[in-house]
């Protein structure tokens, strides 16, 4: 089948190679030129694990193209996915004017028949605003517009396309639904289900899923915060809950606050939808205040620790994505983190395997950035861990005392165990212990 992608943002990057891997001719279409040809050139712009192999087997193979063009790249494909941001805006709605912009672009090129699917995380209804635009200049019987909402997650994207826990399409159409069908058995043939449902169900499926699951790391947080007033140890607490078949072990991690380019913008588009049509969404109010207030816990233990004085201190700093196995911050708690110290009179240190570059876009060098974990802690008086990286799971305890100022660990992903850390000698403190 041939496809086009339009967007190579995460999704749209993941998706046109993912659909390549199994056999497709897929062409993805951005507008950043210098982009499309680093990507013509084998240059993956993103770092998402399996990504460059599939990448550069298909690329080889002539399954993936890549074109600013986009008369070009829809010319004879059957589906076209719309992955395009949804920025949110001033108020917190989700922006759509790149969705429909393409959407009028494509209204004046399309001559045969198209599925167009948005891919991208959208507000409930936009597929009935993209066929309104569709529908100025073409008729019906040349597109269906679908909706089919993603559920990856950053750093198992790959795995998360390829092996989906169920596929969401959202159309009233039998012939859209079948070539959708057509397009996904490949992926689900261990048995997981392609669910079709109307459009506006589909749309509203995967805001729901995305603010529960931040609701559960809030909730989680709430709890990890009362556990250090009461005593009570949050890890114990999380197992507890988690072995009840009906709560589940997933999400139930406290930290810092989560982040990234889902949770945040999508809690907030839903929390505006439900303003807009007059519902108040009290759940995800606290949801997002409780998230807000966590990213600053983390900063607050280090200013209690010294007494309010952080001025000539050097704290290191562990992490900057906002989750391990990518280089994505957007709304990474380590901003936050960063910002607070500094504004405290702190120098920072920071190492993250992927993430400095896009950190060096915002703080420049008011931060130092380090070769590797232990450089970043050289010298330093106290160390925040705020990524789970595998890499700092297990490191050299004597090392790091031996090359910080001080042994102090503020650990907000909980990853060392509180009283093994502190019988090797370090002051640790962490989320809810």
């Amino acid at each position: 089948m041939k496809i086009a992608v339009v967007g190579t943002g995460y999704v749209g990057l993941v998706s046109g190679t993912c659909f390549a891997e199994s056999g497709n001719y897929v062409t993805c279409v951005d507008i950043d030129a210098t982009k499309v040809e680093k990507m013509k050139n084998g240059y993956v712009p993103i770092y998402e694990p399996g990504l460059e192999v599939l990448f550069e087997r298909n690329t080889k193979a002539g399954r993936l193209h890549f074109t600013t063009d986009l008369a070009e790249g829809i010319k004879d494909a059957k589906i076209i996915f719309l992955a395009l941001p949804t920025p949110p805006g001033a108020d917190g709605s989700a922006d759509l004017s790149f969705v429909l912009k393409v959407a009028k672009d494509l209204s004046e090129i399309i001559t045969d028949y198209k599925v167009i699917v948005d891919k991208s995380t959208v507000p409930v209804g936009t597929a009935e605003r993209v066929e309104a635009v569709l529908l100025e200049k073409l008729d019906h019987s040349l597109f269906d517009v679908v909706s089919n909402p993603e559920f990856l997650r950053e750093g198992v994207a790959v795995e998360d396309f390829m092996k989906p826990d169920r596929v969401v399409v959202g159309t009233s159409s039998d012939q859209a639904k079948k070539v959708m069908t057509a397009l996904y058995e490949p992926f689900v043939r261990q048995g997981n289900p392609i669910i079709f449902m109307d459009e506006r169900s589909a749309e509203m499926t995967k805001y729901a899923a995305n603010s529960y699951l931040a609701t559960r790391i809030s909730f989680m947080n709430e709890i990890a915060n009362l556990c250090e007033r009461l005593g009570a140890d949050v890890d114990m607490v999380r197992k507890g809950m988690g072995s009840d078949s009906r709560i589940g072990k997933r999400f139930l991690f406290p930290g810092v606050g989560y982040g990234g380019s889902c949770f945040p913008k999508d809690v907030q588009a839903l929390a505006k939808s439900a303003q807009e049509n007059e519902y108040d969404f009290k759940i995800l109010k606290a949801v997002m205040h409780v998230n807000d207030l966590q990213k600053e816990i983390l900063s607050s233990k280090i200013s209690q620790y010294f007494n309010d004085d952080l001025a000539g201190k050097t704290i290191g700093v562990w992490g900057l994505a906002f989750k391990p196995n990518t280089d994505d911050i957007r709304e990474a708690p380590a901003l936050t983190i960063i910002a607070r110290l500094l504004h405290k009179g702190a120098k920072v240190k920071a190492y993250d395997p992927e993430a400095m570059e896009n950190v060096k876009q915002i703080f420049g060098n008011k931060i130092e950035f380090s070769a590797n974990e232990y450089d970043a802690i050289q010298g330093v008086d106290a160390l925040a861990i705020v990524t789970e990286w595998n890499e700092f799971r297990t490191p050299d305890f004597d090392k790091m005392k031996q090359i910080m100022n001080a042994p102090v660990i503020f650990d907000g992903r909980n990853i060392y165990d509180v009283q093994v850390t502190r019988d090797l000698g370090f002051y640790y403190d962490s989320i809810g212990r």
